[in-house]
This record gives C-alpha cells, sequence and structure tokens, in this order.
C-alpha cells in the first residue's frame, strides 16, 4: 500500500469526490459524529420490522448481561456507514459489496459513533465514465474504542470522462471472518435466551450445513419507508434521493440504499432463525442486482456451516447465505451457485449469526 495521505479537514469539493479524485493510500475522518439515540432504535423497527428482541426488550437484554438494550447490530452498521457517505460514494453509481465486516463491541443508546476510511484499490471501468473504489472503514465510540470494521466497494462516476485513469490497484480482501476473530463479550450469557420471547425452540444444534430456510414473510419496498430509513442514518448518496438526476443515469430511477435490502432480510430472517440473537460477522456479499421502491422482497437463509466458537461452550456461530429476492415466490426460486446471478437475486451475503448452544 502507498503512503497514507491524510485528506484534510473541509476539503471536500463542493460537488463531492468523483472518482478521478481518489488515490489508493487517502484517509478521512468523516465528519458528523453521531449519537445514537432509543428513538433511533424504535424509528429502526418501524422501518424494517426488525423483531429480535435482544434488541427491543430490556428485561431480555439484561437476562444475557448487556445493561440495556444493545442498538441493532444492522442500525449500528448502517449509521457508521452513513457517515462515510459523503466523502466515499456522494456521487456513487451503487454500492457493489462487502467483506470482512466485524461486529467488535455493542453499541447501546447514548453511544456517539465517529468514522474512518482509507482507499484501498481503484480501477476505472471500460466505460470511462465511472469507477470502482474499494476502501476499509472502521467505527469508533465516544471512548475511541472500535465497534465495527469493514471493507467494501463501490461504483462512482467520474467528474470528468477524460480524466486519466490511476494505476488499477484491486485488494486482496478475507475470504471469511475466522470464529477465532469473532468479537464476543465476555459477560454474555448466550442460555439466558428465553425461547418464549422469542418465538423459537431451535438452537445452535438443531441446524445441519445444506439446510435451506424460506422465510414465510413479504416485504414492498415504498418510496417513503426507504428514503426515511436512508435519512435515518444520514446517508446522502445522490442515487437514492435525486430522481432528477436518477432519471438521465444508468436506472433511470431512484435507487434503493443496499443496507435497507440487507435489514429487510434479516428482519424477515426472524421467522425460521428466532434464537440468531447477534451478526458475529458479515464474511462478503454483493447487492446482485438493484431494487428499486414497488418491489416486493422475500428472503431465504442457506445454511453453508455451523463452528464451534473457541473458548466458548455455550454459544455456537451459525453460518448462512441470506439471499432477498425480489417480484418471486421462493418456490419457484432456484438457489443460485455461489458466484452466479439470477435476476430476481438482489442480496447474497454470507454471514454467521451467534446462537445459543445447550447446555
Amino acid at each position: 500500500m502507498t503512503q497514507p495521505l491524510p485528506v484534510p479537514p473541509g476539503a471536500r469539493p463542493r460537488d463531492g469526490w468523483f472518482f478521478e479524485d481518489y488515490a489508493v493510500g487517502q484517509r478521512f475522518g468523516h465528519a458528523t459524529p453521531r449519537t445514537v439515540t432509543a428513538g433511533d432504535a424504535a424509528l429502526y423497527v418501524a422501518l424494517t420490522g426488525a423483531r429480535q428482541p435482544v434488541h427491543c426488550a430490556e428485561p431480555v437484554a439484561r437476562a444475557l448481561g448487556h445493561p440495556a438494550c444493545p442498538v441493532d447490530d444492522l442500525l449500528a452498521f448502517h449509521v457508521a456507514f452513513g457517515k462515510t457517505v459523503p466523502d466515499i460514494s456522494y456521487n456513487a453509481v451503487a454500492n457493489l459489496g462487502y467483506a470482512d465486516l466485524r461486529f467488535l463491541e455493542p453499541v447501546y443508546p447514548g453511544d456517539t459513533l465517529t468514522a474512518q476510511s482509507q482507499v484501498i484499490g481503484l480501477r476505472q471501468n471500460s466505460s470511462g465514465t465511472s469507477g470502482v473504489v474499494w476502501v476499509g472503514s472502521r467505527a469508533l465510540n465516544q471512548h475511541g474504542r472500535e465497534v465495527l470494521s469493514w471493507a467494501r466497494w463501490v461504483m462512482v462516476n467520474k467528474r470528468d470522462a477524460a480524466a486519466p485513469a490511476p494505476a488499477t490497484v484491486v485488494p486482496e480482501l478475507p475470504k471469511a471472518v475466522a470464529p477465532a476473530r469473532f468479537a464476543i463479550p465476555a459477560f454474555l450469557r448466550p442460555r439466558a435466551l428465553d425461547p418464549a420471547a422469542t418465538g423459537g425452540a431451535r438452537l445452535w444444534e438443531d441446524y445441519a450445513p445444506g439446510e435451506t430456510i424460506d422465510h414465510p414473510g413479504a416485504i414492498t419496498v415504498e418510496e417513503a419507508d426507504h428514503m426515511l430509513a436512508t435519512r435515518l442514518y444520514q446517508n446522502t448518496a445522490r442515487v437514492h434521493f435525486d430522481a432528477f438526476s436518477a432519471a438521465s443515469g444508468p436506472f433511470g430511477k431512484r435507487l434503493v440504499y443496499g443496507g435497507h435490502v440487507i435489514s429487510l432480510a434479516r428482519a424477515l430472517s426472524h421467522d425460521g432463525l428466532e434464537n440468531a440473537f447477534a451478526i458475529a460477522a458479515i464474511h462478503g456479499g454483493t447487492h446482485a442486482n438493484p431494487t428499486f421502491a414497488g418491489d416486493t422482497i422475500v428472503a431465504r437463509s442457506v445454511v453453508t456451516a455451523c463452528d464451534a466458537i473457541p473458548g466458548r461452550d455455550d454459544v455456537g456461530a451459525l453460518r448462512v447465505r441470506l439471499l432477498a429476492a425480489k417480484n418471486a415466490r421462493l418456490a419457484a426460486l432456484a438457489t443460485p451457485a455461489p458466484g452466479a446471478k439470477d435476476p430476481a437475486v438482489v442480496l447474497d451475503l454470507d454471514l454467521s449469526y451467534l446462537v445459543p448452544r445447550r447446555g
């Protein structure tokens, strides 16, 4: 990697960063710290339908050892992600994928998050009008402790198609987060999770690799809901809000923030994964196709591994391929091979949940 290039505060162009403005090694300390509140958590439930009781029922959270309900893992991620958008993806065509996303410490209402990023890769597209930017990012709380870290890649428009292409640098990213790298609080008491609260009795031992779970619900994405959710995260990417500019873009209309689709799929997956009380890591994933207002989202989980966690006999990791499809019936949808695409599949995410083990 080249010598890091700190970007000074206030250096952001008024029209945002475009592809030709980036250089490998640039470091950004993103503006606008955000204190996450109980109101944010309640609005997140309203916008996504999230139902994991650890995040919405104080007695359940305290029984597991938390001092209060932790913020939903994905809400914490979206808020942290939103901090990076003005510097990384304000002029994005689309966010493309993630890798090595680790949830390092619980976030509670009252915590204040800041974010930092470094450019780790660049590649201009063959069209010459855009390129892919890879960044490594992390979020810290008010105590300076790292609560999240991740890599992502995003397609960003060029300001001037005639601007010279940078040298291509494609980073090598981890294929997975090993269970030994999962950050599980020592105070956590997973066996205290009450099945009467979650609505499900299946524990880690009850799942097996190869099992497919078609989650029964469906959610139609409303224009107001996805824009309000994206504003909740202070995500300012123009492609989600500016209908006038989007009309002349590659999709012809506004694009739903991919993170909103992840949250909808996670909420739908509660039926079948009731005791998956936390996300340990997102190993990788892609927004395989765009989602637009009016699309109806359904979700499928394919269990790919049941991993023991070193040093813990009370909790295991359930590795799952989470698929979200639009305007489709799951019964008629074949699961695409890893890396393959189906026009109905909008999200293909590889993640690990924490699930209590039997005593």
